[in-house]
């Protein structure tokens, strides 16, 4: 990690763990036959990737052979809602506008590619779903696939995914959980979770970029997305990343050895960011539900309007201060979060999400509204 920066942008990526650095390396320089292999150098590294395999299946509660890796939460998404879609006869989608773009974008392809209806269900103005309204969707549907997250990952909302499961299933509906945000960071028990799908992605608790994994029911059968091999049990042709499946097992292992102390640690990072906020700087607000069902990495603050806000990013920046203004896969957008769009609309505030992780402290929390209070507090000069 950079010294001279203080890093606030962990639910866009976190830093590795120098543990996680360790096991990637020793793999590497230790092990490099091909698992699809026959001969001892590839039973070896066939070992490593099913050996984690197993253990993510323990953690989770599950059997391993529901358990796929992929590139990531983006391909684990596309794998599952693709699949569900071209497999599991339903006959309508529904799903949120602010869930991230990996589903958005994906099952608005697959509505019209397969002529099926897309309902979006609404959003209450705290960021919550509104379940009152899923009922009545879910009621209009034969068999509908159901894609809601388990945390937003801009605001930081979640939703009690047995809750939602047992709603979607009642009325014989698919359940696909985008927990990217939340994996490694709360438990999940996948004997009893009401859910067909979940997704995880390494980078987001500390482990490597470019791996991931997918929870398949054990009750379903999907269509590979890429073929070419037999690799996962033809879900996914292509040479598994081993060096990457051994890291995030290693960061999995080591958040669910330290879960709670690791929540109450960052939990109180984040209340103390949100306390010194609210004392230095009048009109301040916080978009969703911060101090309720919130995951407690994430912090999404909306600023009074003044000539500050056009730079806020920028100038966070300069101080040495890593912010996102909404996730980091939509940074680039001219039209702004989708997100706060969608629960702020027409606001002429500035949103700047602030994210934290196991490596960051009160002080640098201080350190950062000290220079928002420059731009932002009683005495402030609004123009930068």
């Amino acid at each position: 990690m950079n010294e001279n920066r203080i890093y606030l942008d962990n639910a866009a990526t976190t830093p590795l763990d120098p543990a996680v650095i360790e096991t990637m390396v020793s793999v590497m320089k230790e092990h490099y036959g091909n698992p699809s292999s026959t001969h001892g150098h590839g039973r070896k590294v066939k070992n490593i990737v099913e050996e984690s395999r197993s253990q993510i299946a323990k953690w989770l509660n599950c059997k391993p052979s529901e358990i796929f890796f992929t590139s990531g939460g983006t391909e684990a998404d596309n794998l599952a809602l693709r699949g569900a879609a071209t497999k599991l006869s339903v006959d309508a989608i529904i799903s949120s506008p602010i869930e991230h773009h990996a589903v958005t974008h994906t099952v608005e392809e697959i509505a019209e590619k397969n002529g099926l209806p897309l309902h979006w269900v609404n959003v209450l103005e705290n960021g919550h779903i509104d379940l009152k309204h899923l009922q009545e969707l879910l009621g209009k549907c034969t068999k509908p696939l159901v894609s809601l997250m388990h945390a937003n990952n801009e605001i930081g909302n979640m939703i009690n995914i047995n809750e939602v499961g047992e709603l979607v299933h009642s009325h014989n509906g698919i359940f696909h959980c985008d927990t990217v945000q939340t994996m490694g960071h709360f438990p999940f028990d996948l004997s009893t979770d009401n859910v067909d799908f979940i997704c995880a992605a390494a980078h987001k608790f500390n482990g490597p970029k470019g791996v991931g994994f997918l929870y398949i029911n054990k009750k379903h059968r999907i269509p590979a997305e890429i073929t070419g091999g037999s690799q996962e049990r033809d879900m996914r042709g292509g040479t598994e990343n081993v060096y990457g499946i051994a890291g995030m097992t290693k960061a999995l292992e080591i958040c669910y050895a330290n879960l709670e102390a690791k929540k109450d640690q960052i939990q109180s990072v984040k209340e103390h960011m949100m306390n010194l906020l609210t004392q230095h700087i009048p009109g301040i607000e916080f978009n969703g539900d911060p101090a309720g069902e919130s995951l407690y990495t994430v912090l999404s603050v909306s600023f009074p309007p003044n000539d500050a806000g056009s730079m806020l990013l920028f100038n966070l920046d300069l101080a040495g201060i890593s912010a996102s203004g909404g996730s980091a896969c939509s940074s680039g957008s001219v039209g702004g979060s989708h997100v706060i769009q969608a629960i702020r609309p027409n606001s002429n505030r500035t949103t700047v999400r602030f994210s934290f992780g196991k490596f960051n402290t009160k002080s640098e929390v201080e350190f950062a509204v000290e220079k928002l209070k420059q731009w932002y507090g009683e005495n402030s000069v609004a123009s930068l």
